[in-house]
């Protein structure tokens, strides 16, 4: 797959200046307040209605693990975004592996970044 292709699952761009806050607000929600791991965490948080925020990997192989996230995300009215790495997600969340996906649940004192994250990311998701 070339490069300029995203996988199927990535519905819309995310501007990389809103990508580098999500990776933020991970870091300082970890300290600070609850971040949910995994996909099987991030679908539970989601389906509970307590992920503030989902941050989703473009580099997952194979698409499938974290393909159902947006579809639930968008039932739910919960806001997410991508970012361009896994590796990065994953020690932006404190792990010493890859993470696909990461849910905020408590901002913590990253509140301010998720919100305007998600005050930017709303007009693309269409909630």
């Amino acid at each position: 797959m070339p490069m300029s292709q995203k996988p199927q699952y990535v519905k819309f761009d995310t501007p990389p200046e809103v990508a580098q806050a999500a990776l933020e607000a991970v870091k300082v929600a970890k300290d600070s307040g609850k971040v949910r791991k995994g996909t099987n965490e991030v679908t539970k948080a989601i389906e509970r209605g307590e992920a503030k925020l989902v941050v989703i990997a473009e580099d997952v192989d194979p698409p499938e693990i974290v393909m159902h996230l947006p579809v639930i995300c968008a039932e739910r009215k919960t806001p997410y975004v991508y970012v361009k790495s896994k590796k990065d997600l994953g020690s932006a969340a404190g792990l010493q592996v890859q993470a696909a996906a990461v849910a905020i649940v408590d901002p913590g004192d990253a509140k301010g970044i998720v919100e305007d994250i998600v005050k930017r990311v709303s007009p693309l998701l269409g909630v």
